[in-house]
């Protein structure tokens, strides 16, 4: 469709996963031998994956999807071939997601990643009266997102017990529409209009309804004065997610369905929003000065100028509750780390915190003649065409010239690390 690739998350694991070890592969209808027994084929697959997406088109350009994620877990081999060839493709094109097992109670067979950043929980099937897991775990997703507009809230709030009354009526609404999609999407399926779905999901059950936010930091200047970097707005936002994971787990009883809670990308809402807000309430705070856009969940303002160790104490306990996925976007400049800079990052962030999921997300040029520029540049060093320049609008990379006015405006404002391993390994 229009030449663009699908979107999608390819969840990747250095060895065969538990859960599928003694299963039997099939194949010409027969029983072969137990998935454990084809570890050396996985890794041949891992490395035939990592070398296509290490060279990027004919061009140079990244495979932008599908995201590869990669569970790092305690005995994740940081010396093997495949670890270099991960984090050199890391280095120069910042495409994988990380998954911290490290320092969580969660196993690589309890979670599915899709899209950019939605994380499904699978003890919650386990946990389901409906039937455990095996047999269900890749018939999972979501049926839908709704994402919660909090800076009007706190624009429109006068205290902050209004907020959480405003808050918890506008979640009933996303649990209604929720509901509602569920119905029509089943009953649609029923009826032989989605034959496909039908035949490898046969029903919506193991599926959640996703509610995520956007906009944190503007709802605590609208409401608080003060923004989430703050000590005031930090205790804030947190007793906002905690409102909400209540309420969640209200309507997962009430209506019998999965529901979770999620950072949403949120890559045009968090500008349309900001932009219809602006139109309709001309007081009301946003960031962007030329354009207007909203931070994405609860994220620090895009220019808070923090160092990495400070980012990652503030954001830790925010994204830990989260329970439908979030993440932290590590963007760098030019001076980007090189393979073992990117391996010892994320090494240290994983040993040292309790961070979900972690990206590093260089910036990096593209000329048609040239192919990859390292860093940003609008023409190119050797021939001084005009460049494509490249990051992450959110969860993908895409050409920045192909982003709306907020997200180019918020591009323009982030704060950037660069490969100084100082204040890294003092995390």
């Amino acid at each position: 469709w229009c030449g663009r690739p699908g979107a999608g998350d390819v969840t990747r694991a250095r060895r065969v996963l538990e859960a599928v070890g003694k299963t039997r592969a099939k194949v010409g209808g027969g029983a072969w031998e137990p998935y454990g027994d084809f570890q050396e084929e996985a890794e041949m697959i891992n490395r035939a994956f990592l070398e296509v997406f290490m060279e990027g088109d004919a061009n140079g350009r990244p495979m932008t999807f599908p995201i590869p994620t990669y569970g790092i877990t305690n005995d994740f081999d940081w010396d093997s071939d495949l670890a270099d060839l991960l984090f050199e493709m890391t280095s120069r094109y910042g495409l994988a997601y990380f998954s911290n097992f490290m320092n969580s109670d969660l196993r690589p067979s309890d979670v599915r990643s899709m899209c950019c950043r939605l994380r499904l929980d699978l003890r919650e099937l386990r946990n389901k009266v409906t039937g455990g897991l095996f047999g269900a775990a890749d018939a999972t997703g979501s049926v839908g997102v709704v994402t919660i507009n909090l800076p009007r809230i706190g624009y429109l709030s006068r205290n902050e017990d209004e907020f959480f009354e405003r808050l918890g009526y506008v979640m009933e609404l996303a649990k209604r529409s929720l509901e509602i999609k569920r119905v029509i999407v089943e009953r649609n399926m029923r009826n032989g209009l989605l034959p496909y779905t039908l035949r490898y999901l046969g029903t919506l059950d193991n599926h959640f309804s996703t509610i995520g936010l956007v906009g944190m930091h503007e709802a605590c200047l609208n409401l608080l004065g003060v923004g989430i970097e703050t000590e005031e707005g930090h205790r804030f936002a947190m007793r906002v997610l905690d409102f909400m994971r209540e309420r969640i787990a209200d309507f997962q009883e009430e209506t019998g369905h999965l529901f979770n809670l999620e950072a949403t990308p949120a890559e045009s809402t968090s500008y349309r929003l900001a932009m219809i807000d602006k139109q309709k309430y001309p007081q009301i705070k946003t960031s962007g000065s030329r354009a207007p856009y909203y931070t994405n969940s609860t994220q620090l303002p895009v220019n808070h100028g923090m160092t990495l160790a400070e980012v990652i104490r503030h954001q830790e306990p925010l994204q830990i509750r989260y329970t439908g996925g979030t993440v932290l976007h590590i963007f760098m400049g030019e001076e980007a780390p090189d393979r073992d800079g990117c391996k010892l990052l994320v090494r240290r962030v994983f040993e040292r915190s309790r961070l979900p999921y972690v990206t590093i997300t260089p910036t990096f040029s593209i000329c048609q003649d040239h192919g990859y520029i390292r860093g940003k540049h609008n023409s190119c060093p050797r021939c001084g065409k005009q460049t494509e320049i490249y990051s992450r609008i959110v969860g993908y990379y895409r050409p920045v010239q192909d982003w709306n006015a907020g997200k180019k405006e918020e591009f323009e404002e982030r704060s950037l690390y660069d490969r100084r391993m100082g204040e890294i390994i003092a995390v």
